[in-house]
């Protein structure tokens, strides 16, 4: 057969598509499970927004393949369906042929930020989230410029003008989550040993997180304080750093790891019998250790040890029990509405514990929001790399949350927090929200909330 001079080109332009390198590519057996069947598009929260097939999974599972095939590139055409997604991990959970999309989009995203070069701004803007958030020792230092940038005003007047938003979405999308600094914030200083109060029953080991720290730090004390009150010393090694998550989730590698390194060695030797961690996105990272460092001979098998003792605290509580005495929160009963972090919902398949926990606290009453699995948006740092769709989800997720009248949200994640509080402000509401952990505090405490 005679073979003309445009289709050599062709094919030689063809091999020569830059695409995914020989480094844990998307493995072609777990592409190959999925069947096309489009069960995931209903869940899909990109996908709902977006509309477009190559935005859902079932979408970026053909280009996945594409690429690995060698007929299409890994250009920017491509990327931005990769981008688009929250990796919320909501088609996992919906998926009848059990596709482990999380293990394909992990590999996606670290090989696009290999082999892929981003724009000017986009590398920037990447570059200094990457160089802030994961790093709590440089986010102190920035205490206390914003909390004068907040009580000079500046923040009020970007977000009432929408200055901000017209010189950069995404810049004036990071300003909009930032919660509010207070003298709070300085304070905070646990113990690196807290005994358990009365009978020990667990040696337990507490990670603070990043943002979790410094702005929530209210939750890490209540954490303690309910973790001591039933029975379990608390040891939090001051050498802990971040857990991993933010640079893991978008395919930054070599950060991920040396962060899940630090990690591990900051827990050796300190005979713990669970690490518990109070934060959803975190909690999911910390159990994927054993893959994050799989081709690390060093320190393989440590991952494999450390990821097994992982525990949300939720999860822990209701497994091994709770025997300090609970006390209802106010007078009258409280309507109450838990909302699911992804990657506590889909990610660790943590649903009904959170639920049991708070039901156990006298006169809760405990209300279902529609579309409880859908993402509200937050997504780690996905709000500031695609404000648009996120802005989306979050008027959807507050407006499902309202619906239910309930007097308070109940969220276990950071970027859940701020993404719902922003949106609430967005719509003139004003409904309390707090950390089950806070919650249970409370209880145990005695204490009625202000509501």
């Amino acid at each position: 057969m005679q073979v003309s001079d445009d289709s050599v080109q062709n094919i030689a332009s063809l091999k020569n598509l830059k695409g995914f390198d020989a480094n844990h590519p998307p493995d072609p057996k777990l592409i190959d499970s999925c069947v096309h069947c489009g069960f995931c598009l209903s869940t899909c929260p990109s996908y709902r927004v977006i509309g477009k097939e190559m935005d859902s999974p079932r979408g970026r599972i053909y280009l996945m393949d594409a690429i690995n095939e060698g007929e299409i590139a890994l250009n920017t055409a491509s990327v931005e369906h990769f981008d688009s997604c929250l990796g919320c991990l909501a088609c996992v959970t919906t998926c009848p042929s059990g596709v482990q999309y999380d293990k394909l989009i992990s590999a996606t995203r670290h090989q696009v930020e290999r082999n892929y070069s981003r724009s000017f701004s986009d590398k920037l803007l990447r570059q200094v989230i990457f160089s802030l958030f994961p790093r709590p020792d440089i986010l102190r230092i920035l205490l206390l410029p914003l909390f004068v940038y907040q009580k000079l005003g500046f923040s009020k007047l970007f977000r009432d003008t929408g200055l901000l938003k017209k010189i950069s979405p995404r810049l004036a999308a990071m300003e909009s989550i930032l919660p509010e600094i207070t003298l709070k914030s300085f304070q905070s200083n646990l113990a690196a040993v807290i005994p358990a109060k009365g009978e020990k029953r667990y040696r337990v080991g507490v990670i603070l997180g990043c943002v979790q720290r410094l702005f929530f730090s209210s939750v890490n004390e209540a954490t303690v304080r309910v973790l001591t009150a039933n029975g379990c010393e608390v040891i939090i090694p001051k050498s802990q750093g971040c857990c991993a998550a933010l640079p893991e989730h978008q395919g930054q590698t070599e950060q991920a790891k040396a962060l899940a390194r630090q990690m591990i060695d900051s827990f050796e030797n300190t005979g713990v019998d669970f690490v518990i961690i109070n934060a959803a996105g975190c909690g999911h990272t910390l159990k994927e250790y054993g893959h994050i460092l799989e081709d690390d001979p060093e320190y393989r098998e440590k991952a494999k040890e450390f990821a097994a003792k992982v525990r949300d605290a939720q999860e822990f509580l209701a497994t091994v029990g709770l025997t300090a005495k609970l006390s209802p929160l106010r007078e009258k009963d409280l309507n109450l509405v838990y909302q699911d972090a992804c990657h506590l919902l889909h990610g660790q398949k943590i649903s009904v514990q959170p639920r049991q926990l708070l039901q156990q606290i006298p006169g809760v009453k405990l209300k279902e929001p529609l579309d409880a699995a859908i993402c509200c948006g937050s997504a780690g740092v996905y709000n500031m790399l695609q404000p648009e769709v996120a802005e989306e989800l979050g008027r959807q997720k507050v407006r499902n949350l309202l619906n239910t009248g309930a007097d308070l949200i109940a969220s276990p994640n950071p970027g859940c927090t701020l993404q719902i509080s922003k949106h609430l402000k967005l719509q003139g509401k004003e409904v309390a929200i707090a950390h089950p952990m806070e919650l249970l505090d409370y209880s145990i405490r005695g204490e009625k909330l202000k509501i």
